[in-house]
């Protein structure tokens, strides 16, 4: 019988009904703050590990790497809970024949309406007077004389789930023009959602607005660097809602000091959540929130859903519908077969 073992949870507690509902797959939890020992004798003969996205959740030893695959021999699948996967190692996975899938689009929705909100909130000022009000201001309400997100250029870095919905929002309802990078998707995904497909260097210099919608992996670490900000518009916005450590955050600071960009709104960090220390945090135009775009009831729920229902597709034969290593589908196809049979 295959057997899936999870870490603490899934991101709500429907994915783990389905799970536990069927009687064809074992299925084991462990948790994260228990025995090590107990843990990976669960692990030892598992066929499948689900693990969340975030690195900063996940203990170490508990992460996909070349440490941990060695003492999961029996491994075929690892799961991530969410559309990114930072706490697996993909090249060492598929370099032993072990698939891996994400939740890409599970929370799609939730993160684009965040990545807009923040949009709307800088244009408008909204962050800065109400810290201002709080703290008692008594001044001239042109003191937070903002713009309308209506006709403005937004520039989406990266075309896919969440991406789109951003562009498919901008557009509908505000009227915006969309440029946008994704050396990834067909040219026909640019034309169904009515952005212009565009070299990264226009993008920068003609957005009154950046949002960032891109995994994190070995190419995008540290892709959003100082040199990358200054060729974005002065006086523009810097929005993004993917995966910290693929922006630089002292190069972000920088330019926030200097002026060249008019704020920025961050829901990721290299350390998440980010120290009170933290020197972007001093900024009143910047808008910082806890990698909690995507974390919304209805998203959560979503997300479960997915996770429960593409593992238990794919260790009973099926086809993955998130796959992130494709190559390794016919050989991971083969050593199940055995399992099941």
């Amino acid at each position: 019988m295959p057997k899936i073992v999870y870490l603490d949870t899934l991101p709500a507690q429907n994915g783990i009904d389905i799970l536990e509902s069927q009687s064809l797959i074992e299925v084991v939890k462990i948790t994260s703050n228990g025995s090590y020992q107990e843990a990976f004798e669960e692990l030892s003969n598992a066929h499948a590990y689900q693990v969340s996205a975030a690195r900063d959740e996940v203990p170490e030893i508990f992460q996909v790497d070349e440490e941990f695959l060695s003492k999961t021999p029996n491994l075929l699948l690892v799961s991530s809970g969410g559309a990114g996967f930072d706490t697996i190692d993909v090249e060492a996975c598929t370099k032993r024949g072990i698939l891996v899938v994400n939740q890409t689009g599970g929370n799609a929705e939730a993160v684009a309406e965040h990545a807009v909100g923040m949009m709307i909130s800088l244009l408008k000022k909204i962050n800065e007077s109400d810290r201002f009000l709080r703290q008692g201001w008594d001044g001239e309400r042109t003191e937070f004389l903002g713009l309308n997100l209506f006709n403005k250029t937004i520039g989406v870095i990266g075309l896919g789930n969440t991406g789109g919905r951003v562009a498919d929002i901008c557009i509908k309802g505000f009227n915006c023009k969309i440029l946008s990078f994704d050396p990834y998707v067909p040219n026909e995904r640019f034309n169904e959602i009515g952005a212009k497909k565009s070299k990264l260097d226009y993008l920068l210099s003609d957005s009154d607005i950046v949002t960032v919608h891109i995994p994190l992996n070995k190419e995008t670490k540290n892709m959003i660097n100082l040199e990358f900000f200054l060729k974005m518009k002065k006086g523009s916005y810097f929005v993004t809602t993917s995966r910290g450590s693929i922006h630089n955050e002292n190069d972000l600071e920088k330019v926030i000091n200097s002026g060249h960009l008019s704020g920025a709104g961050l829901d990721v960090w290299d350390k998440e959540p980010p120290d009170a220390s933290h020197k972007l945090l001093k900024y009143k135009n910047v808008i910082a929130t806890p990698h909690i775009a995507g974390v919304t009831i209805d998203s959560r729920r979503k997300m479960s859903e997915f996770v429960a229902k593409q593992l238990l597709t794919i260790m009973s034969g099926g086809n993955p519908k998130r796959p992130v290593n494709l190559s390794v589908l016919e050989e991971f196809k083969k050593k199940l077969k055995l399992i099941n049979n």
